[in-house]
């Protein structure tokens, strides 16, 4: 690490501390050449998830989007922040984790209603209809009872 005062390009490590909630070291490092300190910090690389929409067009992942549609599908419901967050937040790791770096928009707004569904299904059927884009009343009512016969199924099983 080039030391910023001289130049230098040895320095050693006086401090180390996690910052950042764990994603970042803060390293206290001091130069051998004219002993002054200063602070640097370190990173793990990510790659970076591009999202691929209907049309075609990729777009950087922005996981603020899912979790704005997500709040605008639970406005007024008993549905608490955290819970939104906290999927979000595995959601993020899950596509971070996965193999491939090109991810659908069909394949996020799908893992997005499965969850909205557990959570509320109010909220659900809110997002499902600006993402599916209802185009009649009959549209909205089919998933409606689609939404009923799966609830049915499942209080049956």
């Amino acid at each position: 690490m080039k030391c910023p005062f001289c130049a230098h390009e040895e320095s050693r490590v006086v401090d180390s501390r996690p910052s950042d909630e764990g994603s970042m070291i803060r390293r206290r490092r001091e130069c051998l050449s004219c002993r002054k300190r200063f602070t640097t910090y370190e990173r793990v690389e990510m790659i970076p998830l591009m999202v691929v929409k209907k049309n075609g067009q990729r777009t950087p992942f922005d996981k603020n989007k899912v979790l704005n549609g997500m709040v605008r599908a639970c406005e007024k419901r008993p549905v608490p922040l955290d819970v939104i967050r906290d999927f979000v937040d595995e959601l993020e790791r899950n596509l971070y984790q996965s193999e491939t770096k090109e991810i659908t928009s069909h394949f996020i707004g799908e893992k997005v209603m499965e969850a909205l569904k557990k959570m509320d299904e109010v909220a659900y059927v809110r997002f499902a209809s600006v993402y599916r884009q209802f185009k009649d009343v009959d549209s909205f009512m089919d998933e409606l009872n689609r939404l009923r016969r799966e609830k049915e199924t499942e209080e049956k099983a």
